[in-house]
């Protein structure tokens, strides 16, 4: 009966400060990087208000993986390189897949066997690196997606 009462306050105190805007918005995805439900994070325990009652439900929340950062470059042979750089802010390791599409200067994916979902995990509170280069000079740009690994 008591951890009713308080799951029921809980759930009335995060209603409240979403509705009074204090949860914070999530911030706009990194240029081209894409993070699917389940591995991004959640903007509740971003909020300085609500981030210590969050810590202890990290889990049932879905508290994950956020970019930072993602930098291109052209390396000396003429070929782009990816270099992702995030963090896992959930308590628990993350494991998920990514696929990294490369495109052409007409914003065409450049058809290639090499384009595929790749596994990686981020310790928990802790910062990864994710590094890929294209397989032809003709890669102009890129489009990265990511998903929880299949069951």
């Amino acid at each position: 009966m008591r951890f009713a009462l308080y799951t029921m306050l809980f759930v009335i105190t995060l209603a409240t400060l979403a509705s009074l805007g204090l949860c914070g918005c999530n911030a706009p995805p990194e240029r081209g990087v894409m993070l699917q439900e389940g591995v991004a994070s959640d903007s509740l325990a971003s909020n300085i208000v609500t981030k210590p009652v969050i810590h202890a439900f990290s889990g049932l929340i879905g508290e994950g993986i956020e970019i930072d950062r993602a930098i291109t470059r052209v390396n000396p042979d003429g070929f782009m390189t990816l270099e992702v750089a995030g963090h896992n802010r959930s308590f628990d390791n993350r494991v998920f897949e990514y696929k990294v599409e490369w495109l052409d200067k007409d914003g065409s994916v450049i058809d290639t066997t090499t384009s595929k979902w790749l596994q990686t995990s981020a310790a928990g509170k802790s910062p990864f690196v994710i590094k890929a280069v294209a397989p032809r000079t003709a890669a102009v740009d890129f489009r990265m997606n990511t998903r929880m690994v299949p069951k």
